[in-house]
């Protein structure tokens, strides 16, 4: 089932979102819209590593919430309401040194006031780097 409010939302709608913030400047970019899932892949590079040289768990923090809130965002009927994070935790599973790391985001709740994402992010050999959850606020608009 299509759980967008868009039911034509394709992620040619995605090319330009988000590119003068965050996302943009992580190199974040978006690769997939299925019927209840998204995906988008983030570079392991200067901007995304820790000293060490691996991809800095705050980067797969912000891939993660980045994913699971525009999912939020595409659930909603934006003139009754707006999201806004709860919370979000990771367990990292693996490092990552370089290429790109993909998150896919999937829905476990869709409430009228919350919703829950499972985020499970992969390096280019399909191996799992981390784990995340995002909960998400839906607030209604003040009339």
């Amino acid at each position: 089932m299509r759980i967008w409010f868009n039911k034509e939302l394709t992620i040619d709608h995605f090319s330009q979102f988000g590119k003068d913030t965050l996302n943009g400047l992580l190199g974040i970019e978006w690769t997939e819209l299925g019927e209840d899932y998204i995906k988008a892949r983030m570079p392991v590079d200067n901007r995304t590593k820790q000293a060490y040289g691996l991809l800095h768990g705050g980067a797969s923090c912000v891939l993660a919430e980045t994913i699971g809130s525009v999912g939020s965002a595409m659930v909603i009927d934006h003139t009754k309401f707006y999201c806004v994070g709860l919370e979000v935790n990771a367990n990292h599973i693996r490092s990552a040194r370089e290429g790109f790391v993909t998150g896919i985001a999937s829905p476990l709740h869709l409430g009228s006031t919350t919703h829950v994402w499972d985020i499970k992010i992969f390096d280019e050999k399909e191996k799992l780097v981390c784990v995340s959850r995002l909960t998400v606020a839906i607030i209604p608009r003040k009339e």
